[in-house]
């Protein structure tokens, strides 16, 4: 039996901006705390459909959400089921945009996604630390076991190698990049314009770094938090206010880019009516490359108004990515190892259990006799005891050493089955 006809299968149930637009992407989308909440279901036992995913990693990002897990059998619906129950949206309304990839499958797709080459920006460096993140937080719901745990974090090793063997994420052009450089061909004086940076997390300071470097002079950064505003700003030479205050500078903007972890609208179109109201003649350009999005879909339909999303930015996506594509091969390569490390791994997970039960009915062999031995010596002293017990436990070791090398690397070949069959009956075990 090889690893993935046993009881153990993997899955990845998702959906990312190849197959569903921003606004189902954004409606599925995790928080951070919704991710805790989803996962922390999975060991309440309210529902015992949900017993059936044994371990569970979900991924959220503005591009892409998927769940990982482990199930006796394929469990697709289980896991559909799930998702609708803990984002509260009809399956009808996302299932057709969904992939369904089981074990190889499930794992190749993982290690493309934390390399980058499943990227909307191939390489781009920010999709390696949510995989982290997305890992990292399970672990604290405990929700991985030994299968994912392994898998997660061969693929964030194989990520991290494509990074430091290659040059796929040399002059990364991160989405916020990309969305600078789309701004840059609307906006003829980009270098003199008013810039508002809505956000002041990784990607708004990306975007900030991008518009530096194009030598934009005037960025003003607005986050829910003043603090952090400050320290972005200061970084990069720009101002900083805080976002009650936003109602007050918009007016002043002539390119608004929004990246905020909000989970609900920041900028309605009302209150872009009332700025437009002030800037006669002034054309703004919104680019939201939140998700969920920042700003209203309503606000592109108001005159002098451009707004570009998610969506949008995939469509226009006309970078060169020509020398990043030369290194795709490479990436691959590292890939391979890495999956074919995990695949011999997984391999090895069949024969564990038999091999523990070869030891232990070794062990137990071996107790019985050191018993009948030292009651037919009653003057050996406790030290004598524990030489004859250590001098027995290496010879067991040592005779049992070769076939379990054996057994695992059979296990590797795929001729498991044959040899625990032959294991089992040579040595008698159930």
């Amino acid at each position: 039996m090889t690893f993935f006809e046993g009881s153990h299968v993997i899955h990845c149930l998702g959906l990312n901006h190849n197959t569903a637009s921003v606004a189902l992407r954004e409606r599925l989308a995790f928080s951070p705390y919704q991710l805790q909440a989803a996962l922390a279901r999975l060991g309440c036992g309210d529902d015992p459909r949900w017993d059936k995913i044994h371990e569970l990693v979900i991924l959220s990002t503005c591009n892409r959400v998927e769940l990982y897990a482990i199930g006796d059998q394929p469990i697709f619906e289980i896991l559909e089921g799930f998702l609708s129950e803990t984002q509260n949206y009809p399956r009808s309304e996302f299932s057709p945009a969904l992939y369904r990839l089981l074990n190889a499958e499930a794992i190749d797709h993982l290690f493309k996604v934390a390399s980058g080459l499943d990227s909307l920006v191939v390489g781009e460096p920010q999709i390696l630390g949510q995989v982290t993140e997305a890992y990292q937080i399970a672990q604290s719901q405990r929700t991985t076991g030994k299968i994912l745990s392994r898998m997660f974090q061969s693929a964030i090793r194989a990520g991290k190698r494509a990074r430091h063997e290659t040059t796929i994420s040399q002059n990364p052009a991160s989405i916020a990049s990309v969305a600078v450089n789309l701004i840059s061909r609307t906006v003829s004086n980009l270098i003199s314009a008013q810039v508002l940076v809505l956000g002041a997390g990784e990607m708004a300071e990306l975007a900030v770094e991008s518009l530096r470097k194009r030598g934009v002079k005037h960025i003003l950064v607005i986050n829910r938090t003043l603090e952090s505003a400050l320290q972005l700003a200061d970084k990069w030479g720009g101002q900083a206010a805080a976002l009650e205050m936003l109602p007050d500078h918009l007016h002043d903007m002539d390119i608004v880019i929004t990246s905020t972890g909000a989970p609900h609208i920041v900028i309605q179109s009302l209150m872009v009516e009332q700025a437009m109201k002030h800037r006669p003649n002034r054309p703004m350009v919104f680019m939201d490359i939140a998700v969920p999005r920042d700003v209203d879909a309503e606000v592109g339909n108001i005159p002098s108004v451009r707004l570009y999303d998610m969506d949008a930015l995939s469509d226009s996506l006309e970078i060169s990515l020509i020398q990043r594509q030369a290194q795709v091969p490479m990436v691959k390569s590292i890939l391979a190892e890495e999956e074919s490390a995990f695949k011999e791994y997984l391999a090895t997970l069949d024969v564990v259990p038999l091999i523990c039960e070869l030891r232990q009915q070794a062990d137990e062999i071996r107790r019985v006799e050191i018993e009948k031995a030292i009651r037919r010596m009653p003057n050996l002293t406790p030290g004598m005891q524990r030489q004859i017990d250590a001098l027995t436990e290496a010879i067991v070791k040592k005779i049992l050493h070769s076939p379990t090398i054996r057994l695992r690397e059979e296990a590797k070949g795929g001729n498991v089955e044959d040899y625990a069959d032959l294991t089992r009956n040579l040595f008698g075990l159930g």
